[in-house]
């Protein structure tokens, strides 16, 4: 049963009972306090007033602001002393870079629920410390509205879990939060590698002679390191001896501090009833980011907000939580690419020195490289001449080299099924002028949609083929118009096997929904459906059928090549047959093309060789693959990793990586370039040239992940059904006419942006009063 307040639903002038101190917890109590007076609020907190489990805190100048509006006395007692400063010291194999232009400020946590805690006596909030409080559910039965403010450790969470639904993820680093007797003058990152491994310290300065300094270090290194198995006090001198150079030879602090595992926390829902969460109690996110501090803040300044804006209490915590979970997730998948960025630091130590600091700085894809350019553009301008790009030149705009193959940008127009064939798999006029138009739009390399090695290999009917001679001819069409009307683009072609995703409608008519009527058979790995009773059961190819699904796909590249692609992409990803293979969800055999990850490899490696034997040498051969399949006992980034690896060493010239579509269960994380990490991962592990793909949608995202060495292609696919200029258009908006975004000649009236409307109208001047 839903817990219930005395109040039905109405707040104004009621009881508020507050489960934990913590900023977020205290800042909530004053806020409604303030809001209105008569209310009784009561914040509890089980530790003492000046117990405090962490050293400074940085908050935003956002949230600031939020803060300066709400309740301008808390404001200007933080302004009177918390510390600011602008710059980020990246120091690594004795050198240090610094980048500017980038605001924070930071105060003592103690001294912060100090503030706190007065702003809540002098509005007359009830704190009471060293207390227990009682459960949330009690407290809601004669309180208004309960808020569960207690921590990442939330008893209030975990005794009302059937509701609130949350899931904890545990990482792979150890940390420690510590204090030094010393004001760093910038937001410090400084690397050791030891004898175990790579360990980092992130620091920055909370008063005149202190800084927060934590010390992270993935669990192998640390176990290696013996941490795991002596004093906690031993491992901090130890660690202060291996940063002795930036902590000046200064010892480092501890308040109750102990080596931990980072947890991300999600719910469900984040209320209950008359009972909300709040701060690290409904979400985490990552330190390396700053954010947790600040998200509950801004979570108190949102609810306040919501509670004054509506009349009845469930309307209010429902617009709270409309309101901030957009917010927090975006957050929180900023925090996990920077905690993964730091999970997988040795990958990355190699890295010449200013490409290191800035991948470190765009870890999180929150800092990109235009707005790190307006921040500190000679840095950025360092970085770029280090990269060896022009002066003048967007990263995405200088050329790359692939096998014999040199395309003038980075830019790559993704595979995209159109399913707008002929019947008997020709492509046809919507072909030449889709890719033709593309291919006038300044990309490097434009890709076509998968192209099917047999008329059983199909995904729908409309889908294109290179199995007939015809289909040839009317691809030949397609690269010589490519080849003569946009001269120096290249043109790839993708080619595939549907499996066991074949014989199903148009996308726009159902998407992986069988045809109402001609279905054909399918084959696959494995006799497992890709939906349970919707889609056939398809036919486990035998020994000998696999050796005729090759010949498939030699005879579909032989007939590319003399169709005049200038690269070829093995699809083996997404779920279709050689994807199938390579899943362990899909693929279930016990003969030797199954079982480990070497058996599953098999087959689509003997397609890769055949395929391989057959194509121009000259041409580069590329393979895109699944990284995850984003279900449990599916591929996993590390079994990415040897998948790379092992067409590596087959003389694959480039990995596309992608992510699933090959369950239809999935539940994949998504998000701005939510795919980018398994490319990043591959490319710094594997040593290979990789195309970034998922989600990448602006000229900025491309040239940040280009020039901190996270790809060297990015292929988009949406943003160029919304504009087949993007390319041409991403070089005008950058101010930028060279050579690796050269406008067609017919187009050139057109490289300018048109003027919308008047802009040379007068402006005041003058404001007289009345």
């Amino acid at each position: 049963m839903s817990p219930g307040g005395p109040g039905d639903g109405a707040l104004p002038g009621g009881r508020v009972a507050v489960i934990g101190g913590g900023p977020g917890g205290l800042y909530a109590a004053v806020l409604l306090k303030r809001l209105d007076p008569a209310r009784d609020v009561t914040v509890w907190e089980r530790n003492a007033p000046d117990d405090t489990f962490g050293f400074g805190v940085v908050l935003s100048d956002e949230t600031l602001g939020g803060i300066e509006q709400a309740d301008p006395v808390v404001h200007e007692a933080l302004r009177r002393e918390y510390v600011r400063w602008d710059a980020i010291d990246i120091a690594h194999r004795g050198r240090t870079l610094t980048s500017g232009g980038h605001g924070f400020a930071a105060i003592g946590r103690r001294r912060l629920l100090q503030l706190l805690h007065e702003r809540c006596r002098a509005l007359g909030v009830r704190l009471r410390f060293r207390t227990e409080a009682p459960p949330a559910a009690e407290l809601a039965r004669d309180h208004d509205l309960v808020i569960a403010a207690d921590g990442v450790h939330s008893a209030t969470r975990g005794a009302h879990a059937e509701i609130f639904r949350p899931h904890l993820t545990t990482h792979r680093c150890r940390y420690i939060w510590l204090s030094a007797d010393l004001a760093f003058d910038a937001f410090r990152f400084d690397i050791a590698e030891t004898a175990h491994g790579v360990l980092q310290l992130h620091g920055y300065p909370y008063g005149e002679r202190a800084s927060t300094v934590i010390i992270e270090a993935h669990e192998d290194v640390w176990r290696r390191a013996g941490w795991d198995a002596c004093p906690v006090e031993e491992s901090v001198d130890q660690c202060a001896k291996l940063f002795a150079d930036t902590l000046g030879g200064r010892p480092l602090h501890g308040n109750n501090s102990a080596w931990t595992a980072f947890r991300t926390v999600t719910n469900a829902r984040w209320s209950h009833g008359n009972i909300v969460l709040l701060g690290d109690a409904a979400h985490t996110a990552h330190f390396s980011i700053g954010s947790g501090t600040k998200l509950a803040v801004e979570d108190a300044l949102a609810l306040a907000a919501c509670l004054q804006e509506h009349a009845v209490l469930p309307d209010a915590l429902a617009a709270y939580e409309a309101e901030r979970r957009p917010v927090v997730e975006s957050t929180q998948r900023a925090a996990r690419a920077s905690l993964e960025w730091f999970e997988n630091l040795p990958q990355y130590v190699d890295q010449p020195p200013r490409r290191f600091a800035f991948n470190l700085l765009t870890r999180s894809r929150r800092v990109t490289h235009d707005n790190l350019r307006l921040r500190d553009p000679r840095f950025v301008a360092a970085v770029e001449e280090e990269a060896g790009v022009a002066p003048g030149t967007p990263p995405m705009f200088t050329p790359f080299r692939l096998a014999g193959l040199t395309l003038r940008n980075r830019v790559v127009v993704s595979p995209m099924d159109m399913y707008s064939a002929d019947a008997d798999g020709t492509p046809g006029d919507f072909h030449l002028v889709h890719l033709g138009a593309r291919a006038l739009g300044g990309a490097g390399l434009v890709m076509t949609e998968m192209v099917c090695v047999s008329r059983r290999g199909r995904i729908t009917p409309g889908c294109t083929g290179l199995y007939a001679p015809e289909h040839e001819a009317a691809w030949r069409r397609v690269t010589d118009f490519v080849h003569a009307g946009a001269p120096g683009t290249a043109i790839g072609v993708q080619l595939g096997h549907s499996g066991r995703k074949g014989s199903t409608r148009l996308m726009w008519e159902g998407i992986d929904q069988p045809l109402p009527e001609g279905n054909w058979p399918l084959v696959a790995a494995s006799p497992i459906p890709y939906r349970t009773g919707v889609n056939q059961i398809p036919h486990a190819l035998t020994t000998e059928e696999l050796a005729g699904v090759r010949e498939d796909f030699v005879r579909a590249a032989e007939r590319a090549a003399r169709a005049g692609f200038d690269l070829l992409e093995l699809h083996c990803a997404h779920g279709y047959l050689l994807s199938g293979f390579l899943s362990p969800l899909t693929n279930q055999r016990t003969d030797a093309y199954g079982g480990d990850l070497a058996g599953r490899l098999r087959f689509p490696l003997e397609v890769f060789d055949a395929v391989r034997a057959v194509w121009p040498a000259g041409r580069p051969m590329t393979v895109r693959i699944s990284a995850t399949d984003w279900a449990a006992g599916g591929t996993t980034a590390e079994d990415a990793v040897e998948i790379a690896r092992a067409f590596a060493a087959h003389g694959a010239d480039a990995i596309d990586v992608s992510t699933g579509q090959v369950v239809p269960d999935e539940q994949p994380a998504f998000g701005r370039s939510y795919q980018t990490p398994f490319a990043d991962r591959i490319r710094n592990a594997v040593r290979i040239p990789v195309i970034a793909v998922g989600a990448i949608s602006s000229w900025d995202d491309v040239n940040s992940l280009i020039l901190a060495g996270r790809a060297d292609l990015c292929a988009l696919a949406r943003p160029h059904l919304y504009d087949p200029n993007w390319t041409l258009h991403a070089a005008a908006e950058q101010g930028y006419s060279g050579p690796g975004a050269p406008w067609p000649a017919p187009y050139r009236a057109g490289s300018r942006t048109p003027p919308t409307g008047r802009t040379d109208a007068p402006k005041q001047r003058l404001t007289l009063g009345t």
